[in-house]
Parts: C-alpha cells; sequence; structure tokens
C-alpha cells in the first residue's frame, strides 16, 4: 500500500516535502499559542494584531465609501482610524464592525494560501498590507511600528532560505488566527471591569441598538470560527492521509 501523498502536497516553490511542512506546521502553531499567552511576547506582538485590526477598518471604510483620514498607532497597542461619512448607517457598522475580526479573517485567506501552496502570495499580500497602512499612519510611533514590522518582513524575504520563509509564513498566519481571539476576551474582561466603554462593541450597540454584550458574542463566534478553520487547514499537511 502507498500513502495518498500526491504532487500537489509537495511544496515545489519552497523546496519542502509533506513531512516537513506538517513539522513546521505544528512546531509554528505551538509558538503562536505561547506568545499569546504569554504577557511579555504577547505585549510585543500585539503591535501587529493592532496593524491589522486598523487596516480592517481602513479597508471596509473605503469599501463602504467613506473618506479614510488617517490611522494613529499607539506604544500602548491601541489604535484608532479616523474615517468621514454618514455617523450612521450600514457603513458605519461595518466599519466598526471590521476591526477585531480582521486579523481572524485575514489569517483565514493566508492559511488557505498556504494549503494551496502559496507561501509567496501570503509575504507579498502582508507586504502590501504594511504599505496601505504606512501610507495612512498619522503619528511618529506608528511609522516605527510598521517600519519595524516591514523590517521583518523584508529580511525574512530577502535573506532567508525556503525553510524559515515557510516557518515565518506559517508563524505569521497562526499568530494571526490564535491571536485575534485574545483581544476579544481582553475586551470583555475590561467592560466587566467598567473601562473600555468607547470599544468597537459599544459603538455598535449605540448604532444598532443592539447590546454590547451580542457584539462581543459575535466577535467571539467569528474569531473562533476562522481560528478552526485555519487551523485545520495549516495542520493539513501533518495528518496523515489513507491507506
Amino acid at each position: 500500500m502507498q500513502l495518498a501523498v500526491q504532487d500537489s502536497e509537495i511544496w515545489r516553490a519552497f523546496d519542502l516535502d509533506a513531512a516537513t511542512t506538517g513539522t513546521i506546521a505544528l512546531a509554528t502553531g505551538v509558538v503562536a499559542l505561547l506568545v499569546v499567552l504569554l504577557r511579555p511576547p504577547w505585549r510585543l506582538a500585539r503591535n501587529v494584531m493592532t496593524i491589522v485590526h486598523e487596516a480592517g477598518h481602513a479597508a471596509v471604510a473605503v469599501l463602504a465609501g467613506r473618506r479614510l483620514q488617517g490611522i494613529r498607532l499607539h506604544s500602548d497597542t491601541s489604535g484608532v482610524t479616523v474615517s468621514r461619512g454618514k455617523p450612521e448607517g450600514p457603513g458605519m457598522v461595518l466599519t466598526t464592525l471590521a476591526g477585531y475580526p480582521a486579523p481572524a479573517l485575514l489569517g483565514l485567506a493566508f492559511a488557505g494560501l498556504v494549503s494551496g501552496e502559496n507561501l509567496s502570495a501570503v509575504l507579498g499580500i502582508a507586504a502590501v498590507l504594511l504599505l496601505g497602512v504606512l501610507v495612512m499612519v498619522r503619528n511618529a510611533y506608528g511609522v516605527f511600528a510598521v517600519l519595524v514590522s516591514a523590517a521583518v518582513l523584508g529580511a525574512i524575504a530577502w535573506l532567508a532560505g525556503p525553510g524559515v520563509q515557510a516557518a515565518f509564513v506559517y508563524l505569521m498566519t497562526w499568530f494571526l488566527l490564535i491571536g485575534s481571539v485574545r483581544p476579544v476576551f481582553e475586551l470583555q474582561a475590561k467592560r466587566r471591569r467598567g473601562a473600555a466603554r468607547d470599544s468597537d462593541a459599544d459603538q455598535l450597540a449605540r448604532l444598532t441598538g443592539l447590546p454590547a454584550a451580542i457584539w462581543l458574542l459575535v466577535l467571539g463566534v467569528l474569531t473562533i470560527t476562522c481560528l478552526v478553520a485555519g487551523g485545520m487547514l495549516l495542520v493539513e499537511p501533518a495528518v496523515p492521509g489513507p491507506l
């Protein structure tokens, strides 16, 4: 009998076979989980989550026909995206809703590309995303945070070998998927203490009349669903095929 490992499971562009990618998938998943769970690395890596969060607001604002004014990223890992347009209506609701699910949806998209053997596309999309945010950032720390992220991405893309590039793509994708869940629970904890009353969930409550708790539930379901679906795509190379 022969394992059902076909040519489609060979990562030709990166010269990696299915066994190697399976090991990378599992190892980087564990590393990403530790980064999200442990406070010191999370405090630093959360800047990346904020960049994607605000990019989500910005992208949907533009798609909804709003006028994007700029993005600000702060050293406490908070951020704000300013756009002009109608202060209510579907466009404003979608713009407000887009932030928290953005890392999860991007991670799911990356997982799909990884599953389809398009690791190079992940690096390219990440570079375009950072360039777009850099153009719209309106404060010094924001520029610094984006440039540092771009420098790391550039170093991996231009200097690292195929194995390191593959591991980086997996780690970045896992981090977006796993890391998207923690901010939703952090927000709920802050609201329970009476803080963060102008959060995205509270703004959605004012815009729609639905309680902020409902919107927190929606955000939690969205991020966890993306994590499960994306995780299944990422660990697929590590799961043996039928005999």
